[in-house]
């Protein structure tokens, strides 16, 4: 599903929905802004390029890249931004759970793209574990899936590590198919990363104007942005999927029959051929 980026100049102000910023005064959203730390994972790092094997494009750059523009918006909208990296270097998932742990006024943002053996796989999914995460992700997903050029994949529950961990409200977004050709051009250029990151932040600004009534559509009423519906897959495997994203290492040992098998078992969804590190 290759797009040209010529289209770009259409897409950019229908991003500018970030504006919205449901209902709170300015003062009032500053006030509460300096009361939360918002903990920004960037994914992968180091020796974790992300992705699969052969990838062209690395996740471990383009998550880097959007998380730190996504500190300088939240930093000036006047949140406390802790990044679990703010260079190319490994975290282990563990560090990652008890940096965000440690702050109980916190809330969770974890940042990754995705990539598929397919590369027809697109889209924009958002991802929680807790239900009190809920909120967070619907923010998110409203204004993320609701900006991108790409098709809604949807809001998700699932019992990946860095969620099913963390004991404060914890989002996984995924922001794209790195292995797409149209979605990769995209990540590629400076100004759609920028405006991934304005609409995860638009989504940390939104998460206390959400409904509390499930919406399966993306319109808002007024201020509100509606709580998204959600497919569970706590009861999907995502073991093998979180060892293996640490490392591409785990492809290499993946040839014998009966690990093979196991693998098939724990992909869920065309995004789970994808090895992620977070999820586990």
């Amino acid at each position: 599903m290759p797009r040209k980026l010529s289209h770009l100049c259409f897409i950019i102000p229908a991003l500018s929905i970030a504006t919205l910023a449901c209902g709170a005064s300015p003062a009032a959203e500053r006030n509460r802004a300096a009361l939360t730390t918002v903990v920004i994972d960037a994914g992968h790092g180091g020796s974790d390029r992300g992705g699969i094997p052969g990838q062209r494009i690395p996740e471990k750059e383009m998550t880097l890249d959007v998380a730190q523009r996504l500190k300088g918006l939240l930093t000036a909208s006047g949140y406390h931004v802790v990044m679990t990296r703010d260079s190319d270097v490994f975290v282990p998932l563990a560090t990652r759970v008890a940096i965000a742990n440690s702050y109980q006024n916190g809330i969770f943002v974890c940042i990754h793209f995705n990539s598929a053996k397919r590369i027809g796989a697109d889209g924009i999914e958002t991802y929680f574990y807790s239900r009190d995460s809920l909120s967070l992700a619907s923010a998110v997903h409203y204004f993320v899936a609701g900006g991108a050029p790409s098709p809604n994949r949807g809001v998700r529950r699932r019992g990946f590590y860095v969620l099913r961990k963390t004991n404060v409200p914890a989002v996984l977004v995924e922001c794209g198919f790195l292995t797409n050709p149209g979605e990769g051009e995209y990540a590629q250029t400076a100004s759609y990363r920028q405006k991934l990151a304005e609409e995860i932040a638009a989504g940390v600004r939104g998460r206390f104007s959400v409904t509390s009534t499930l919406n399966s559509t993306r319109g808002a009423t007024g201020d509100s942005i509606p709580l998204q519906s959600y497919t569970d897959q706590t009861n999907v495997s995502s073991s093998g999927r979180s060892r293996s994203k640490h490392s591409n290492k785990r492809s290499s040992r993946n040839k014998s029959s009966k690990k093979k098998k196991k693998s098939s078992q724990s992909t869920g969804s065309e995004a789970s051929a994808t090895p992620k590190e977070p999820e586990g």
